[in-house]
Order: structure tokens, then C-alpha cells, then sequence
């Protein structure tokens, strides 16, 4: 049995992803060497690792035991580097994020640029989740931090506030609703909606509370990025629910109208989630340190 740091990390990618396509694509490899390394893994082995479904791949056992290991090589790996990285006069380092699609959209941008200016030889790798997705994969150790809805129980992970936010419904100026102090979500479900592609963690929320409701999400739209979702509803396209920071910075160049959400969940204070701050790499932890501040 031989596996490398390149099946290894394929490997992590492809269950993390639930797909061989993405995990293919985010360990840059082309599908086809995607796929003939996790064969070559399972014929090395002499068992399957993958359960292979038309929705995707789930680990078997015998993955779910490789899973965990390179988890811990991988992470042993990237500490190794960061301590060599002494050596050679700089302070390299990747620093590993999961956030829920607010704080990734509204929040995350300028506190990054700001850490990476003072931080040239660290990188930092962010991926969309959604909140409890995000606990339970930095519990496992899959991210350095996460950064979640603060209604979402963490467990045992250390917590610190980021910012707080809330969801609001952007319309068309003289929109039925536009008249409106607030409406619930449930009322939302009766309109046409323009919102975030169906892989987004908002998207993702909000279908599973319209499914709760018993009514469908009709997304006539689906963009890359609030700023395009309101600038559909000013052209009456449709809703959109959107962060209120988004929507008061569109309302002041586009003929759009913000009403509040009744829904309890609309209002979204962030949280900062790790396993062990004192574990991280010092980067990492000056990190964690610079988005506390932003709270401030």
C-alpha cells in the first residue's frame, strides 16, 4: 500500500466536496488523474473507499478510516512547513476558513485584505458552508476557523463574537411589498424570487425553512453575488433576500426598497468558531485576533 501527500489531499478534497468532479478541481488535477489516483488508492488497498451514488461519492468504512488519517498527515504536514518556514526568513503559512455565505459576502473581504497586507506569506483557502455544516468540520479538524450563525450550537468548540447582520427583503421601488414595515418569509414565498445559485449556504437555508413552510423557493434568477440580486430587483425581476449592509449600499445608487424579515433567523450575529486557539500556528491565531478587532 502507497499512498503520497497528492492522494492524500485528493482524497480529503473529493469527500469534503462529495464529488470526485469537485474534489478533482480543487486539488487542480484534471477528472481524468482525479479519478485513476482514487482508483489506484482503492486497488492498493484492496477495498473500496468511495460508495459511488448519481448524487455523489460518501466514504465507506475503510474511507472513512483513510479520511481521518490524512486529515492528521496533512495537518502535520502544513505545521511542518510553517516551522521550516522559520528557517528560511519568513512566516509562510495557509490558514484554512469555512464561512457562512453573510460573513463571506459582507464582512470577510476587508479584514482579509487588511491580515494579508501585514501577513505577505500567508495564504488563506475560504470555502461556503453552511453554519452547522461548519461546526461539525472544524470539530473534525477540517478548517482552522469557521466563521457561523451564533444560533447554531458550537459544543465544545472556543467561540468569539465577529458581527452582527440581519437578512432583509430587497423589492422594487412601488413593488406590492414595497410599502410594507416587514413581512415573513412565508409571505416571501408567494413572490418570484432572484437569489444565490442553488449551491450557495443561503440558498441552501433558505429552501430547507420554505420546505419546513410547505412551500416551494421560486428562483427565477440565480447569481454569484448580492450586488447582482439587487440589481435584478430594481429591474423587477423578482425579490431578493440579501444582507442589510448589501442592501442600504444598493439602495443608494439603485431603485430598490428594504423591508425588514419578521423571521427570527433574519437577524445574524457572527461568530468566530475553533477547536483550540492555542493549537493554531501563530499566523493563524494573529488571524483569529484581527477579526476579533473588527468586532471592536
Amino acid at each position: 500500500m502507497h499512498f503520497d501527500l497528492v492522494d492524500l489531499s485528493l482524497f480529503r478534497h473529493v469527500v469534503e466536496a462529495g464529488s470526485i468532479t469537485q474534489g478533482a478541481s480543487r486539488a487542480n488535477l484534471a477528472l481524468a488523474a482525479a479519478s485513476h489516483r482514487i482508483r489506484a488508492m482503492e486497488a492498493s488497498l484492496g477495498a473500496s473507499l468511495l460508495t459511488r451514488a448519481r448524487q455523489g461519492v460518501t466514504p465507506t468504512p475503510a474511507g472513512r478510516t483513510l479520511l481521518s488519517h490524512a486529515r492528521a498527515i496533512l495537518a502535520g504536514v502544513e505545521r511542518l512547513q510553517t516551522d521550516l518556514a522559520a528557517f528560511a526568513g519568513g512566516a509562510a503559512g495557509q490558514i484554512r476558513v469555512l464561512s457562512n455565505t453573510n460573513a463571506l459576502t459582507e464582512f470577510l473581504p476587508e479584514a482579509l485584505s487588511a491580515y494579508l497586507t501585514l501577513h505577505p506569506g500567508v495564504s488563506v483557502e475560504i470555502e461556503e458552508r453552511l453554519s452547522d455544516e461548519i461546526v461539525g468540520l472544524v470539530a473534525e479538524g477540517v478548517a482552522d476557523l469557521g466563521l457561523v450563525a451564533a444560533t447554531v450550537e458550537t459544543g465544545t468548540l472556543q467561540t468569539y463574537p465577529f458581527r452582527r447582520d440581519r437578512f432583509v427583503l430587497a423589492v422594487a421601488q412601488g413593488h406590492p411589498l414595497a410599502a410594507r414595515g416587514s413581512v415573513s418569509f412565508a409571505e416571501v414565498l408567494g413572490h418570484d424570487m432572484v437569489g444565490l445559485d442553488r449551491a450557495s449556504a443561503l440558498t441552501r437555508f433558505l429552501l430547507t425553512k420554505a420546505a419546513r413552510i410547505g412551500l416551494p423557493l421560486r428562483l427565477r434568477v440565480q447569481l454569484r453575488g448580492f450586488d447582482a440580486v439587487c440589481r435584478l430587483v430594481e429591474c423587477r425581476v423578482g425579490v431578493g433576500i440579501v444582507p442589510e449592509t448589501t442592501a442600504r449600499r444598493a439602495a443608494r445608487t439603485m431603485g430598490i426598497a428594504i423591508v425588514a424579515l419578521d423571521d427570527p433567523w433574519a437577524l445574524r450575529d457572527l461568530t468566530i468558531c475553533v477547536r483550540d486557539l492555542a493549537a493554531l500556528p501563530p499566523f493563524a491565531q494573529d488571524f483569529v485576533a484581527h477579526l476579533r478587532a473588527q468586532d471592536a
